[in-house]
Formats: structure tokens, C-alpha cells, sequence
């Protein structure tokens, strides 16, 4: 797998890394995500009073954990937002493996939980959430270190395609089909971000869709997902129950809904308002304007991990960056477009909001390294450094044509 990838590499001559001097970061990202957190926080407790006193005797114990977990969350995030983000080039690979471990101990553990077998210590980790955040790290990595063999199959793709394999293999067996699809995606964006060729994202592309068809045609869960989800969009009447209800709560929500606290979906049968479906319990109690300025809280969170990507010290911190920024907004929005029926359930977590400890505390552990990286933005970024990410990342503007030009050899 490329253990040579996380040696520190000398700069080629035209290739110099300029670091800049620390600065306090992105504040404005940092408020962003204190208002989602806090927000979340109030949500959860309106949707998981009865729901937490239902499954563990106390209306308080979800929120409880939620609120331990964004106090270790937090204290991650602001270790790693003081830690040199060039240094996961040394512990990457060591974290990957801890990763692959810990999905193997949850198949050997075997704690069945909701009829999957994902988590460990009665489930207080749920390693594939962690997986998410180990994929953006490792790959991020290990695409830099290959940005000179990128064009090669050989030397990109199919080891690529391997890595991913491994951890995407060991989260459907469990099965949690929603965590494979987001990593085998993160993986082609991060190839794609890197500056891949067009052919092999093409290829990609091709390979992904028809690994995906063979999934869902030998997974029970996927068959009845597909098929709910068809049902769905020809008569929303007919759709699935979850779905039905989630429409029911939006559209008794209005324009303004009817105050917190104050639903009435998530006390008659809404499906584990906590997690899957809170943001149906955001439309019902704070109506569309509300389900708007949490979409807008996200929208701008995409801006600034952007901006981050744009400006940071070299294209290693580009790339992070971007990964990390899009893995978190690419959950929330598949969580969103789930309760309204756009996309099949997927069981993706509302990033800041849902309910889960693993999904939180990795989150915010992301978010120190986008302000670790933030704190080493360079106002004038060398045009050498970025090379065809640079390109990508300029939505291909400068190169004005279809396709990006061949990258120079140093």
C-alpha cells in the first residue's frame, strides 16, 4: 500500500513548499461550527426526550452522551488545530491500520445493535464513522505522495482501488452500506481533487456504478431500499413509512413551525428521531426557515473549508483541506435530501446534529485540522506547488478547455 508515502519527501526543484508563519485561523469557520454544534445540541434534546426515555429509562441520556462527546470533540479539536497538519504524514498509515483493526474487532465483537453489527463497547465507537475521517487523512497522503504517477493505473488506480477495497469491504459486511458508498466517494473526489487523468476518473466512474449495481442486487438491503425508494418517487403515498413520516413533519411545519419542543411526528412513530430523522424534527418545530438557516450554516462551512483549501501553504494542505471539508457537508447533505426523498435511505448522520458520539468526535477532530491548516494560509500561494490541482480546484477556468493540460516534469 505505499508505505514509502509517509516518508517526508524533499521539495523537486519546482516544487517549493513556502510555510507561513501561524495566525489565529479561520475565525469564521470556527463560529460556524460552535452555532451548528450549539444548535445541535437544542435540537437533540427536543427530539430525544421521550425517544432516549423509551430505550434507556431517562430522557436525558442521549443528550447526556451527546454533550461528553462534544466536550472530548472539542478538546481533539483544539489539540489538532495546534498540531503541524504535515505531521499525519508519519502517523497516517499507523492510523489506517488502527482503523482496519477496529472494523475487524466489530465483525469478530459481533454486538448486534438495530440488526447491524457496527459498533463496540455496547455501542460507544462505531469504527466506520472513524473509518471516514482516517480515508480523507490516509488517501489525502498518499495521493500527494503519488501526484508525480498519477496518469500511471499501476501506480494510482489500482492501488487506489485497494485501499479502498480493504475499508470499504470490512464496513459492508457489517452491513452499513450508507458508510461504503461515502468512502468509495471520497475516494474518487480525492483522486479527482489530486489531479488524476480524465480517463481513469472516467474508468472510475464505471468500475464504481457497476460494483454498486452487483451490491445492490446481492444485498437484501439494498434490493428493498432501491425498490422503496422507486415506489417513492412514482407515489410519494406509497413511499416508505420513515419517509412518509418525514413529509408529514415537514409540511406540519410550514414557514415557521410550531415551536420547539412542541412536534408531534417524533411521539407518533417518526423512525429514531435522534439520528436519521432530526431534521425532520427541525422542519416540523422550526418550519422551512429554520431547515433553511441550518442548510446555510452548511453552505457556509463549504466556504470556508474551500477558502482553506485555496489558500493553504501547499497542495498536501489543498487537498486535506477539501477532502475533509467536503466528507462532512456531502453527509449532511445526503441526510437532508434522504428526509425529503430525494436519495434512497442511506442512514448517514447529520454532522453536529444527530445523535452519535463516533460521528461527532470525528467531525470536530476534522475541524481542528481545517484550523490547523488555516492557521498556515498564505495570502500568495506559489503557482508550482498546486500544479493540475490547482486546475481542479479552479473549476478548470484557467486552462479554458475541456480537458486539463498534461502536468510539467520537474
Amino acid at each position: 500500500m505505499g508505505t514509502q508515502a509517509f516518508l517526508m519527501q524533499p521539495a523537486s526543484q519546482g516544487e517549493k513548499v513556502h510555510r507561513a508563519r501561524p495566525n489565529n485561523g479561520d475565525l469564521l469557520l470556527l463560529v460556524t461550527v460552535i452555532a451548528l454544534a450549539v444548535f445541535g445540541l437544542l435540537m437533540l434534546f427536543s427530539a430525544s426526550t421521550d425517544f432516549s426515555l423509551l430505550i434507556y429509562d431517562s430522557p436525558t441520556y442521549m443528550f447526556v452522551k451527546q454533550l461528553i462527546s462534544m466536550v472530548l470533540g472539542g478538546l481533539i479539536a483544539f489539540i489538532l488545530a495546534r498540531i503541524d497538519y504535515h505531521l499525519w504524514c508519519r502517523y497516517a498509515l499507523p492510523a489506517m491500520a488502527v482503523t482496519i483493526f477496529l472494523l475487524i474487532a466489530v465483525l469478530i465483537n459481533n454486538e448486534v445493535r438495530f440488526g447491524a453489527v457496527r459498533s463496540l463497547f455496547g455501542g460507544s465507537i462505531q469504527p466506520s464513522e472513524l473509518a471516514k475521517l482516517a480515508t480523507v487523512i490516509y488517501l489525502s497522503i498518499w495521493l500527494y505522495s503519488k501526484r508525480e504517477h498519477l496518469h500511471d493505473v499501476q501506480l494510482s488506480l489500482i492501488p487506489l482501488a485497494v485501499i479502498l477495497g480493504i475499508v470499504g469491504g470490512l464496513i459492508y459486511i457489517q452491513p452499513d452500506l450508507s458508510a461504503t458508498a461515502t468512502v468509495f466517494i471520497l475516494g474518487g473526489v480525492l483522486f479527482f481533487l489530486a489531479g488524476g487523468d480524465l480517463r481513469q476518473i472516467v474508468f472510475f466512474l464505471i468500475a464504481a456504478i457497476a460494483v454498486g449495481w452487483l451490491v445492490v442486487q446481492f444485498s437484501p438491503t439494498g434490493r428493498e431500499r432501491i425498490a422503496s425508494y422507486i415506489i417513492g418517487l412514482k407515489d410519494p403515498l406509497q413511499a416508505e413509512y420513515q419517509l412518509r413520516r418525514s413529509l408529514q413533519a415537514i409540511v406540519n411545519g410550514g414557514w415557521f413551525g410550531v415551536g420547539i419542543g412542541r412536534a408531534t411526528t417524533k411521539l407518533t412513530g417518526l423512525p429514531v428521531p435522534p439520528t436519521d430523522s432530526i431534521f425532520a424534527v427541525i422542519a416540523e418545530e422550526l418550519g422551512l426557515f429554520g431547515a433553511t438557516s441550518l442548510i446555510g450554516l452548511y453552505a457556509l462551512l463549504l466556504w470556508r473549508g474551500l477558502r482553506i483549501s485555496s489558500k493553504a501553504p501547499d497542495s498536501l494542505g489543498s487537498l486535506l483541506a477539501a477532502g475533509l471539508t467536503i466528507w462532512i457537508v456531502m453527509e449532511a447533505f445526503i441526510n437532508m435530501a434522504v428526509m425529503v426523498g430525494l436519495f434512497p435511505f442511506a442512514g448517514n448522520a447529520l454532522p453536529f446534529i444527530s445523535a452519535g458520539g463516533s460521528n461527532l468526535v470525528s467531525s470536530l477532530a476534522a475541524i481542528g485540522i481545517l484550523m490547523n491548516i488555516s492557521r498556515q494560509a498564505r495570502n500568495n500561494v506559489p503557482a508550482e506547488e498546486w500544479r493540475s490541482y490547482s486546475a481542479t480546484a479552479d473549476l478548470r477556468r484557467r486552462n479554458r478547455r475541456r480537458r486539463l493540460s498534461r502536468t510539467r516534469r520537474p
